[in-house]
């Protein structure tokens, strides 16, 4: 009997550890099976990634189409209304640095970073040295608008693209392709072509006989020292920075801006203009307050136009950016014609056109490369993903 026991026991028992290794089996292909669900509902890392990157570069070129558009018209109405003063048109375009401060103080430096901070020293020459180029850009920039209608002057800065392009060339190693050349031929074409039939006395604005000539080499120079700058600031970003992360971003933003506005207000102070501020706001035509809020938004405006340059150069390119600092040229003659009386006549609509064909072209470029290399990671990420595999139970 005992064996009999002892046997129906075994057989149990054996059983018993049958059922529980299927029950086991089966749990795992549950498992499994929920695991393959999840991550097929799960959005791939790479969409995510590039659904992430889309979103900052949009909010950037939000930053530069809008504040730019603002900061040229505030500009042109400021000198309509009376002003006069080029150092205080050069100092509101940088002297709303101190915007950035309280976005430094919440992004905190993580204290645990793989990227090594560039030494103080050279960080600080570096900062100081685009200070100075971006005061000198802004002076020229004021005396430019001074001479110059706003319609004109918008679409000769498109020459800045051209300049962007060589220095990026040599600077940033940027790839030329045959639309990228297409884009900028058809945008320096635009400008050229506004700068050789428009004169300065067909506008209603106040703008100073004679002085067309000096506003439009003004103008290209200007353009020049931008691109130069954006080209700077790339290379830094890249050799030096070696981050793109926002507060990165905001202290090339904040330092630069500040050592801008240094050079600006003693630039002021030594030409002797900060003495014809108070007569200056008293014959503003507007009155005091508009005065005073004229410089004010001028000023925010010129940060948030600045901020969403130095996010896309962090993010994407120089180029880029200037691609896109162009794109808002065309929308500030409509605004001029608009608000400020100039004539859009039918040169100008054709260099506009010719402009915005010249932006299409470098888009549909970056269209290519980005659906190239979406492709490349997909088919990386295939090659990384095991192939499920049936094995025999």
């Amino acid at each position: 009997m005992r064996r009999i026991v002892h046997a129906d026991a075994g057989i149990r028992g054996q059983e018993d550890g049958e059922d529980g290794h299927v029950a086991d089996k089966d749990k795992s292909l549950l498992a499994d099976a929920n695991a393959t669900t999840a991550a097929a509902a799960a959005p791939p890392p790479v969409y995510t990634k590039r659904l992430r990157w889309w979103a900052v570069v949009l909010i950037n070129i939000v930053f530069i189409l809008g504040g730019q558009s603002v900061a040229t018209l505030l500009g042109r109405i400021y000198y309509d209304q009376g002003g006069g003063s080029l150092w205080m048109a050069t100092v509101v375009q940088s002297c709303g640095a101190p915007l950035a401060v309280p976005l430094l103080l919440y992004l905190r430096r993580p204290k645990s970073s793989t990227v090594a901070r560039p030494p103080l020293l050279k960080i600080s020459a570096i900062y100081a040295g685009l200070g100075i180029l971006l005061a000198g850009d802004n002076l020229m920039y004021s005396y430019a608008l001074l001479y110059l209608p706003l319609s004109t002057y918008s679409l000769i800065c498109a020459t800045q693209l051209i300049f962007n392009a060589v220095f990026s060339f040599f600077l940033n190693k940027e790839k030329f392709t045959a639309l990228i050349f297409n884009s900028v031929v058809l945008l320096t074409f635009s400008a050229a072509l506004v700068g050789v039939s428009k004169r300065s006395g067909e506008t209603h604005s106040s703008v100073p006989e004679g002085k067309f000539a000096v506003g439009f080499v003004l103008t290209l120079a200007a353009s020049a020292v931008f691109a130069l700058i954006l080209s700077l600031t790339q290379l830094t970003f890249d050799k030096v920075i070696k981050s793109s992360t926002l507060r990165a971003v905001l202290e090339m933003q904040f330092w630069s801006n500040t050592a801008a506005a240094c050079v600006s207000v003693a630039g002021l102070f030594i030409s002797g203009e900060w003495s014809t501020l108070t007569p200056e706001m008293d014959g503003y035509k507007k009155g005091k307050v508009a005065y005073a809020m004229t410089l004010a938004w001028t000023a925010i405006s010129w940060q948030l136009t600045t901020m969403g340059m130095m996010g896309l150069v962090a993010t994407v390119s120089s180029l880029f950016t200037n691609v896109i600092s162009t794109v808002a040229m065309p929308l500030c003659p409509v605004i001029a014609v608009i608000f400020l009386g100039d004539r859009m006549d039918g040169v100008m609509i054709l260099a506009m056109l010719i402009g915005i064909w010249g932006f299409l072209s470098y888009i549909y470029q970056h269209y290519l490369d980005d659906a190239k290399a979406k492709k490349i990671a997909e088919t990386d990420d295939d090659e990384q993903t095991p192939k499920p595999s049936l094995s025999a139970a």
